[in-house]
């Protein structure tokens, strides 16, 4: 037996392995999950006492497998099966069993917030309550969310089984798309107190990465494993001792991550060379021109505008929109870049979006129009739920000086 030391990280690392691996044997994700959480808290609760097993993910699968045949065992239309499974060897973690489970849990059939809640509780290993603190969302909630996903799952007879090769660039553009809306989340999340969720950002880090080591040669897996790291490097000057939101150009650039930026670049340099160029590789390029400058002044925004050209003509949407026209105001001046939110303004995203009147209210002030960019800056606060974004806005209102 080892010593405990970093416990609850051991068992979130160790359980999408064992729950895979279950699955993989027994079939059946529901009572599979529920096998496999029953062991982790089993664990939690030994583990303290009697030390880390030398093999802890064994251990983890063997007391999940114990439990999965005492379900059996209740279910008397699976006698048979039961009499089968225990004759038949442990099941052993593989490989590409991560790389299934995510694919199932970001399998088609489910609703993106499933998806979401489904990967965060079995690749991820969030408790139910961990998974409705980060997402700001009552813990009865996420657990019908998860228990109708795993419903799902069973109803549509979904085996557990990487897809053709035909089909896996699909499936995979599910899995990249879930694992950005978890970062996302995290880094700006769309409501409550608190800026930034920092378990969703670092969980969202630590599967991307994971994914990355099983698919080297995929470039938008890397494209958006180096996304994460360049925006999350940032994240320790976003905001003030008071959590008050610091803008990209006043952060102090001291406080960044170089290690993260360093790791972030070599990624992108090396895939932008040698992989097909996609959406999440051009966003990754484009924060590391942010995060390569020195001072907010140095910023090459002629290379951003052009690389959001390039993003807007492969992967056109309405906040590439938006901060294309912030680089053109950048490159060309604000009565540029007001023109051309004039020239979107019928887009029934952008119309209503908190971050278009932010933009049109900078915009405003640069051109000298105080009070337009007051009136902006107020409407934005309004429209945002998101508090410290609130409070940036309407310091940024208040801070305007009348006639």
């Amino acid at each position: 037996m080892g010593a405990v030391t970093g416990l609850p990280d051991l068992l979130r690392e160790c359980a999408p392995q064992v729950l895979a691996a279950v699955v993989r044997r027994y079939g059946d994700f529901e009572s599979c999950e529920d096998a496999v959480q029953e062991a982790l808290i089993t664990a939690a609760r030994q583990w303290p006492e009697t030390g880390v097993p030398e093999h802890p993910r064994n251990w983890l699968i063997t007391v999940a497998s114990r439990r999965r045949v005492e379900l059996l065992r209740n279910e008397t239309a699976r006698r048979r099966r039961e009499e089968a499974v225990q004759h038949e060897p442990e099941p052993q973690v593989r490989g590409d069993d991560e790389l299934a489970l995510l694919l199932l849990c970001c399998h088609p059939a489910l609703s993106v917030p499933a998806q979401v809640t489904l990967t965060l509780r079995a690749v991820g290993g969030l408790s139910t309550a961990e998974i409705a603190r980060a997402l700001l969302l009552p813990e009865a909630t996420v657990g019908q969310r998860i228990s109708r996903a795993k419903q799902r799952i069973r109803d549509t007879g979904t085996r557990f089984e990487l897809p053709e090769p035909g089909e896996l660039g699909e499936r995979l553009t599910a899995v990249r798309h879930v694992l950005y809306l978890i970062f996302n989340e995290g880094y700006t999340a769309s409501s409550g107190d608190a800026l930034n969720r920092v378990e969703l950002t670092r969980e969202a880090v630590r599967l991307t990465r994971q994914l990355h080591r099983r698919l080297p040669d995929d470039g938008e897996v890397a494209g958006l494993l180096a996304l994460m790291l360049l925006t999350d490097a940032r994240r320790p000057a976003r905001t003030g001792p008071d959590g008050t939101l610091v803008p990209l150009a006043e952060q102090d650039r001291h406080r960044w991550d170089a290690a993260a930026i360093a790791e972030g670049v070599a990624i992108i340099t090396h895939t932008l060379a040698r992989a097909p160029i996609g959406p999440f590789q051009l966003q990754a390029a484009i924060a590391a021109v942010h995060d390569e400058a020195a001072r907010a002044e140095d910023t090459d925004w002629p290379q951003i505008l052009a690389l959001y050209g390039l993003l807007h003509t492969l992967a056109p949407s309405p906040m590439v929109t938006l901060n294309r026209i912030v680089a053109l105001a950048m490159v060309d001046g604000p009565a540029a870049g007001l023109a051309a939110l004039d020239r979107v303004a019928g887009d029934p995203v952008l119309a209503r979006h908190h971050r278009t009147a932010a933009v049109r209210a900078h915009l405003l002030d640069l051109a000298g129009d105080r009070a337009g960019a007051r009136e902006q800056y107020r409407l934005a606060a309004r429209r945002t739920l998101s508090r410290p974004e609130q409070r940036y806005l309407e310091s940024r209102a208040a801070r305007l000086p009348f006639g």
